[in-house]
């Protein structure tokens, strides 16, 4: 009687303890989820600011057609990035928009019309300002990507993730370019 209780107690204690690991497991990738979702709603509003740039730009800058190209190619291979929830090609097409937005930066400094324009110089500001919110919501993304990768590959979590089916994420990390200073005398003479 006393090994049927034994074992029946034992059961329910695995059973608490694999539910309880299940939630947790299910609570970090769900943070990471989130953490994503943070930054997909920053990138969204930049996506749509930087063709309201370009097209303010474009009234002033009649010969730099190249430049607007290229920031509307890496704007538009953020969004593919985005869409697919790819970190490694969001990386890389971050680190492809941030120097062509010095470029072009670097040039509106020759229009000087340009920079005194108080839209151009909001959305100036406002990019600014969403490329500070995205370094800062890819720290989060970073960190609940850590948590939950951890939580996976711990004992006794890895246990139950390998029944459950849960899978590793994928750290947000811009290439080392994108993170090195800016060169504004580079930007002048390219």
């Amino acid at each position: 009687m006393f090994v049927g209780l034994g074992v029946v107690a034992a059961i329910v204690i695995v059973f608490f303890w694999y539910v309880s690991t299940q939630n947790r497991l299910v609570a970090v990738r769900e943070n990471v989820a989130q953490a994503w979702s943070n930054i997909d709603v920053l990138l969204k509003q930049r996506h749509d600011e930087l063709q309201k740039l370009v097209d303010t730009c474009r009234q002033y800058m009649k010969y730099e057609q190249e430049t607007f190209d290229k920031v509307l190619e890496a704007r538009a291979s953020i969004f593919g990035a985005r869409r697919s929830s790819d970190p490694a090609a969001l990386g890389k097409a971050e680190s492809e928009l941030r120097g062509r937005l010095g470029k072009l930066f670097a040039l509106a400094e020759n229009y000087p019309d340009l920079k005194a324009n108080q839209t151009f110089l909001l959305l100036q500001q406002r990019i600014s300002g969403l490329e500070t919110g995205i370094s800062d919501r890819r720290e989060l993304y970073n960190a609940a990507v850590n948590a939950n990768n951890v939580a996976i590959d711990q004992f006794p979590g890895n246990v139950v993730a390998s029944i459950g089916g849960f899978k590793s994420a994928k750290l947000l990390e811009f290439d080392a370019a994108s993170t090195a200073d800016v060169d504004i005398k580079a930007l002048f003479n390219t």
